[in-house]
Formats: structure tokens, sequence, C-alpha cells
């Protein structure tokens, strides 16, 4: 089974990368509110994700 986390990253870049190239608002610099929300969302996510694979990789805390 896919990794929900995962996916919802995927998606949200997805989401992202799509409006950025329909936007003529959005630049690398600044974002329109619509392209701000997306890209916060992507990069919240994709924080969490990472943060869980270091997490796995440490392994669980020694009393």
């Amino acid at each position: 089974m896919p990794d929900d986390l995962y996916r919802r990253y995927q998606d949200a870049h997805a989401a992202h990368r799509q409006h950025a190239r329909t936007c003529t608002a959005c630049t690398d610099t600044s974002r329109c509110p619509t392209g701000q929300r997306l890209y916060e969302s992507f990069t919240r996510l994709q924080d969490a994700y990472l943060n869980r694979q270091r997490q796995q990789r440490r392994g669980p805390p020694t009393p």
C-alpha cells in the first residue's frame, strides 16, 4: 500500500507546479494568494515526510 503522506506530498507538489505553469502573477520570488497557499501546503507536507523519513532511519529511541 502506498504511503499516504508521500502521496499527499507528491499531489501537493503537482498542484503547485500546475498552478505555477498557468498563473501569470506567480514568479520565482513572488506568488499570488492561491500560489502561496499551494506552495505552503507542498512545503509543509514535504517537511513532514522528510522528518518522518529521518526519524525512521534513526530507529526507536533508546531508554
